[in-house]
């Protein structure tokens, strides 16, 4: 395993990652259960039928999808010069200066963790009637949810290749179950037949699309995680580019495939009633006629195992950005240790799995919806803060591009990250515009503004911590932006 230099003063300089542990099938096998595939399917294509009633989606997807491979072209392309768990945190310090930096590292542990802890309220709800089916008892939600917790936390303290392993395992039954539901819809077509209709490009011209494409975006939250393996990885210079740009590929075909496919099933003119009938459960209504009810169980527990199976992912993606931080001394530098014996951020992880406890109980004792409450709106508000980083980090690329070129071409400098930025700049203002769909609620609720203040606030905190940092204790603020080379600095911080 490679450590970095420790000094021998009271407080030393942290331990580095386990290096070259993650191939680029490992990589993807994160980034692809981040995405959560068939609970995309399940949950967000369903629900961007029956909000919006458009039948674009899958052209939403396509398009959404080559948004994003434009801004990789850039990203990877910085991720060549920087290996870092930090990721955006690391990014946008590099190419916007250390204050915005901190602040969106703010914004990322928010937006993180509320993706991963939100999953706890859906595992907790599927799991729960899969329980009461087999065992004959009904356990509330969050018993169920505490089980997952547990197996999580206890996961996220392991070596990072066996998570890796395990991953692969639960996203190759999750994909092969989502191919055969897509092959089935689409061998027993509806009453139009194989109608091309919703892949047609002019799908993105009717009113209200910009609800559509902001949902279809929050499908591909989790794409951008590659860069935070990337201290892991084996050759990070191939490896990130190679688990990136897959990443976008096969989630962007699967999406826009099993959207059409659904669409072929019942028809297009009958999508969005059906999915405003049978909500999370068309893809499973559609299926138990084609398939019949085992297959349709089996697939049941595989949307709870690609529930788990996100977590595991976010909760790895969370830890590193506590270590990140805690290395670089933006937190207690208990967050930049490791657990020896395998490599995995110790303090990070365990910071995460306190906060989905708490979570948990907090929601129980209140008496909460995990589906509505926890999950739908954990989801919706992690995303968009994603989203809000990804737009950050598109300026960044171009920032640091400008002044430090690093025998990158033009096209990687320029002509790929600017119409990507912009790109992203547009849908994150459908996103503010189209707030109350995500979250599923009247136009005008005060969630719609109370979620994206939040994040307004966290990045106002980060900046002033930045000016405290750069006041009170300059070497820490220097440090700010190295990632593993931080940890190499030879004179002791106490």
């Amino acid at each position: 395993m490679r450590t970095a230099h420790t000094s021998t003063g009271p407080d030393p300089i942290v331990s580095a990652l386990a290096a070259d542990r993650l191939g680029a099938p490992s990589v993807v096998y994160f980034v692809l259960s981040a995405a959560a595939p068939l609970t995309v399917v399940a949950g967000v294509v369903t629900t961007a039928y029956a909000v919006t009633g458009i039948t674009g989606l899958p052209v939403a997807f396509l398009a959404v999808g080559a948004v994003l491979a434009l801004f990789a072209v850039g990203y990877v392309a910085m991720a060549r010069h920087m290996a870092n768990a930090g990721a955006f945190y690391t990014y946008v310090s590099r190419g916007l200066g250390r204050p915005a930096g901190i602040a969106a590292a703010w914004v990322a542990l928010i937006a993180y963790n509320a993706l991963q802890v939100g999953l706890y309220g859906a595992f907790g709800a599927a799991a729960t009637p899969l329980v009461e089916r087999w065992a004959g008892v009904t356990p509330p939600w969050w018993a169920v949810s505490l089980v997952a917790w547990a197996l999580v936390a206890l996961l996220g303290l392991m070596r990072v290749d066996l998570n890796g392993r395990l991953l692969a395992v639960l996203l190759t039954a999750e994909v092969a179950v989502i191919l055969l539901f897509d092959a089935a819809d689409l061998v027993a077509s509806g009453p139009a037949g194989l109608s091309a209709a919703p892949l047609s490009p002019g799908g993105l011209l009717a009113p209200g699309v910009g609800a559509l494409v902001v949902i279809a975006t929050l499908g591909f939250v989790g794409f951008e995680s590659a860069v935070v393996f990337s201290e892991e990885s084996r050759d990070p210079r191939r490896t990130v580019p190679v688990a990136t740009y897959t990443s976008i590929a096969v989630i962007a075909g699967l999406y826009a495939l099993s959207a059409w496919a659904m669409t072929v099933a019942t028809g297009p003119a009958n999508i969005v009633e059906t999915a405003r009938r049978d909500g999370a459960e068309t893809i499973f209504v559609i299926a138990a006629a084609q398939l019949g009810p085992v297959v349709v169980d089996i697939a049941r527990v595989l949307f709870v195992t690609s529930l788990f199976a996100a977590m595991v992912s976010f909760h790895n993606t969370t830890s590193r950005y506590f270590f990140a931080l805690g290395r670089e001394r933006v937190l207690p530098a208990a967050f930049g240790r490791i657990r020896p014996r395998t490599g995995a951020p110790q303090a990070g992880s365990l910071a995460q799995s306190a906060v989905g406890l708490l979570v948990i109980v907090l929601y129980a004792v209140l008496g909460l919806d995990p589906l509505v409450h926890l999950f739908f709106y954990g989801g919706a508000f992690g995303g968009f803060g994603v989203l809000l980083l990804v737009f950050t980090t598109s300026i960044a690329v171009i920032a640091f591009f400008s002044r430090e070129p690093s025998g990158e071409s033009v096209g990687r400098r320029l002509v790929a990250p600017v119409p990507a930025a912009v790109a992203l700049g547009v849908m994150v203002t459908l996103a503010v515009g189209n707030f109350s769909a995500l979250l599923g609620v009247e136009e005008g609720h005060p969630l719609t503004w109370l979620l994206p203040a939040v994040y307004v606030a966290a990045a106002v905190v980060g900046l002033a911590w930045a000016f405290v940092l750069r006041a009170g204790q300059p070497a820490v603020y220097s440090r700010v932006g190295l990632g593993a080379k931080a940890a190499t600095v030879q004179e002791e911080i106490r």
